[in-house]
């Protein structure tokens, strides 16, 4: 015996179901009662597992000890349990884990849940927590069939349309961890549709004989998706057909919790003074309830909601308050529906998404506009699947009906909302009407199983493929970029196209970076064809292969591209030897770090490049040529009089005098002065050590030469030199290499840096490093520390300050050091790695009790500490943010500073290279 099992992995609900293969096309499906503990000592089989897990404190013990049907596997619950008690006992709950598989700000892999817990609390990462979710399913499921274990059988996964290829992965990561063997993966509207056809098995003709356009609106717990479905009949029965699918768009009834708890936010405290981190948890668990009943079949008029006070413990003092029908009506219904006309378009400022529960959502929450740029985008596709010209540029294809998808239509004021709402685009017209849906909660897990049929050939399968066409950046002899398609829209999973017209050189044994683009838009791209870079093309991170031969240890490869859909559905690239038949398999880059630049270093250098190499070359090349010391420090000059000013020196030109910097990297210690130049040259190549292919690669080679130190030890000037390359390519350095870097530095720093630091007795031992300022700066550039780590180094700092400002000092590094440690927005680390808001306001009280005027980068030090991030983990308090604003006013500060304070907005490009501390390469941002 075999079975077919369809999982809905979402984001505020699991659910389970399957079906028996071998009862031909009509096999009934079936939902899996899931056991997990809702009370204490309490477990109940229900539908529906609440994605929620929950740390128990000590006290509590184990709730599901000996209740489960399985032994519980380590100390987290999941479940309503988890749901119930983690609204009661904040900071110790871990929700929306998937909306965190597509946080590129993060190290997924890192373990960062619950956001913005206390320290004691244990942490799970994004896919850990998704990992854990699914192995209680399969526990579930193994219980209930002893004989058909999970492992074993053939399971359909299922993921939101709008994941990027990066989050599919981390999915397939954790359905691996969770020990699932035989998988695929099926996106969210998708299989809602297949749970229509499913029910509708014996008379589907009959059931879409009117349609011949359906909209899917998916609206789950973190994401909302959109798909049009195209429907017609043959002779030999019904047809469908996939057209299209939205971006990615992080919105959903998450937003709408957030939306409420902030309004009873404003009702429980006063004078603006926002919750803390633990019990805004509790705040938006609270307001999830309300939402619910007041947007329920029989609403009360109002509904009270209840947190545990400043302070307070499982039971005590409490902070209550209410919401009204109208309200909530007014706040979501009005927010998030809004009855918008048909040209309308998002709203898209130069802020960046607000993040109140720590996830960058979508700067426009109104789902309604952007339904409208969906269809609008789509319309060309829309109105030949409906068979009729568009009337005119603005007109929107009308769906001949609408199906609803996710939690949040379970409220019928929501659904009524949507349908008026996008009716109204269509006055002329009856009111679109709803598929109907007996359970929206169970309808992804049934489609899901009833994939698993069709992929047998025993249902009726969607077409259309790949929702998305890919393309590789190709670089242009004129320094533009093109791309090149790899996978065009429309290809189906397990297919592959070859590209064999166009090969590429690419150098063994060191890694090479492909940098991707996809869209959903409607256009028909070959495979191999190149097409310009517009916008509408999205970059996805890099992927990227180490290639190593068998027939030849180094020298260059002529490869050709192998693309094509795995059969779980995510993006393959294979790059094959066209001289045998060697193939190396490119990975993706899943720690969300993007790249820019093409393929390889291929744009045009300067018509004097090549004497610029030979001046690098004279100095650093294998035989020493007559020269003084006088040429060696010329170096970067007489460069500018071939290159022009260097500030200019784009990055091709940049990385290329790098590597030649770099192969004559031995010969630096033929005198200080060699050695000092070489650290500038290569610094100044390389920084801000990311943001080009190859980049990371790069810093790897420079940084195996950190161990050698400074050799001509004596020069204060070769050590300052020695500590600014590092700190300016610290971005590119991964955190092993930043994390010796600092354990080099520490012991100076310790004892260096606080005024009153104990000083070492007698003459200490070794070669004792010079450039204190410039260590400090670069101690304070390494992002991958961990915050105590950064609040140690940030604490003597801050020492120094206070010593400084009673000896009336205001020059050094000291401010800039302490904003750039503490800042809320890392240049290039992971959020998760930021020092707490509580440390960072103590170090804005320190900068403004000095003095601004005083202090030299004081200024932009504290807009750096206070900057607004929509996270209420990171952010400080509204206070404080106004004594900064205050204090940048009387200073005049720039208005792109204050708005960074009260707004959540993007850094400009000057101002990226001041939180660096160094100017950025021409033509390169860090965004």
């Amino acid at each position: 015996m075999t079975a077919i099992i369809g999982i809905d992995l979402g984001t505020t609900h699991c659910a389970v179901a399957s079906v028996d293969p071998a009862a031909g096309k009509e096999a009934p499906i079936r939902e899996l009662l899931i056991p997990q503990v809702v009370r204490p000592g309490e477990v109940t089989a229900r539908p529906l597992l609440p994605s929620v897990l929950y740390a128990p404190v000590e006290a509590e013990g184990d709730p599901a000890a000996g209740q489960l049907p399985w032994a519980a596997e380590g100390t987290w619950t999941a479940g309503e349990y988890a749901r119930w008690q983690g609204a009661r006992v904040p900071g110790r709950v871990v929700a929306s884990a998937k909306s965190w598989l597509c946080h590129p700000g993060v190290d997924r892999g890192a373990a960062i849940l619950p956001w913005g817990a206390p320290p004691e609390v244990p942490r799970l990462s994004p896919v850990e927590a998704s990992a854990r979710l699914l192995k209680h399913l399969r526990a579930a499921w193994d219980a209930a069939h002893p004989d058909l274990p999970m492992s074993a059988q053939e399971v359909v996964l299922t993921v939101p349309a709008s994941f990027d290829e990066v989050a599919r992965a981390l999915t397939v990561n954790a359905a691996r961890a969770a020990g699932l063997q035989k998988f695929t993966l099926v996106e969210e509207p998708q299989a809602a549709f297949y749970d229509f056809t499913a029910r509708h098995r014996k008379n589907l003709a009959q059931a879409v004989e009117a349609l011949k356009l359906v909209l899917v609106v998916d609206v789950g717990g973190g994401t909302s998706d959109f798909t049009l479905i195209q429907a017609a009949l043959s002779p030999e029965g019904p047809l469908l057909r996939r057209i299209a699918v939205g971006d990615h768009l992080l919105l959903g009834g998450d937003n709408m919790d957030a939306a409420l708890a902030r309004r009873a936010e404003e009702k429980l405290t006063l004078a603006g003074k926002r919750l803390g981190a633990s019990q805004w948890t509790q705040l938006v668990q609270a307001a999830r309830v309300a939402k619910e009943a007041l947007l329920g079949e029989a609403p009360p008029e109002r509904y009270g909601l209840a947190i545990a006070g400043a302070g307070s413990k499982l039971l005590g003092g409490t902070l209550s308050t209410e919401l009204e029908k109208a309200e909530v009506e007014s706040l979501l219904l009005d927010g998030f529906f809004p009855q918008e006309a048909p040209t309308s378009t998002p709203r898209r400022a130069a802020r960046m998404g607000l993040q109140e529960l720590g996830l960058p959502y979508a700067q426009d929450p109104a789902i309604t506009r952007h339904l409208a740029e969906f269809l609008r985008v789509h319309a060309e596709a829309a109105f030949k699947a409906l068979g009729i010209p568009r009337p005119s540029p603005d007109a929107l294809p009308r769906p001949d009906a609408i199906l609803l998808n996710g939690g949040v239509f379970n409220s019928p004021a929501i659904a009524r909302r949507l349908q008026e709402a996008l009716s109204a685009w269509w006055p002329e017209s009856e009111r679109i009407p709803l598929l109907d849906h007996p359970s929206l909660e169970l309808a992804v897990a049934r489609g899901a199983a009833y994939y698993g049929l069709v992929r047998r050939g025993l249902g009726l399968k969607i077409g259309g493929g790949a929702a998305r066409a890919y393309y590789v950046t190709l670089a242009r002899e004129d320094g533009t970029s093109a791309a090149l398609c790899l996978v065009p829209r429309g290809l189906e999973e397990g297919q592959s196209t070859e590209l064999t017209e166009r090969t590429f050189s690419l150098t063994l044994g060191r890694p090479v970076q492909f940098t991707l683009h996809s869209t959903t838009a409607d256009r028909v791209d070959k495979p191999g064809e190149v097409v310009e870079l517009t916008s509408e093309l999205h970059p996805l991170p890099p992927l990227h292969t180490l290639l190593r031969s068998q027939r030849a240890a180094g020298g260059k490869l002529q490869v050709t591209l192998r693309a094509g859909l795995t059969e779980i559905g995510t993006l393959e690239l294979w790059c094959r030897d066209t001289a045998s038949d060697e193939q190396w398999r490119l990975e993706f880059e899943l720690r969300g770090t993007s790249g820019s630049g093409p393929l390889a270093v291929t744009e045009a250098m300067p018509a004097r490049f090549t004497e610029a190499t030979e001046l690098v070359g004279r100095i650093y090349g294998n035989k020493p040529l007559p020269m003084g010391p006088r040429d060696v420090k010329q170096l970067l000059k007489n460069l500018e009089r071939v290159l022009g000013a260097k500030d200019t020196w784009r990055v091709p030109v940049l990385r290329e005098l790098w590597s030649t910097a770099l192969a004559g990297a031995t010969k630096r210690r033929r005198s200080e002065d060699h050695e000092r130049v070489f650290f500038q040259l290569a610094g100044f190549a390389l920084r801000p050590g990311f943001g080009y292919p190859l980049d990371g690669w790069r810093a790897e080679q420079l940084f195996a030469l950190f161990k050698d130190g400074v050799q001509f030890h004596p020069e204060k000037a070769n050590w300052n030199e020695f500590w600014v390359m590092w700190r300016r390519i610290a971005g590119g350095l991964n955190e092993d290499a930043q994390r010796t870097l600092y354990a080099s530095l520490r012991p100076q720093l310790e004892q260096k840096v606080p005024p009153d630091a104990p000083k070492p007795s007698g003459k200490p031992k070794g070669i004792q490093p010079e450039g204190l300022e410039e260590m400090v700066r670069t101690a304070a550039s390494l992002e991958h520390l961990d915050p105590e780590e950064k609040e140690q180094l940030g604490g003597w700092i801050a020492r120094r300050l206070r010593w400084n400002a009673e000896q009336k000092l205001r020059g050094g590094p000291w401010p800039w050091a302490l904003g750039r440690i503490g800042a809320r927005v890392p240049l290039y680390g992971s959020i998760h790695r930021t020092v707490s808001a509580q440390t960072a306001e103590e170090w804005i009280s320190l900068l403004l009790e000095a003095g601004l005027a005083n202090l030299d980068g004081g200024a932009f030090a504290v807009t750096q500490l206070a900057r607004r991030t929509g996270d209420r983990t990171r952010d400080v308090e509204e206070a404080t943010r106004q004594r900064v604003q205050d204090a940048l006013s009387a200073q005049k500060a720039p208005e792109g500073w204050l708005r960074m304070v009260r707004e959540v907005v993007a850094l400009e490009a000057a101002d990226e290279a001041r939180a660096l501390g160094d100017t950025l390469p021409a033509g390169l941002t860090l965004a």
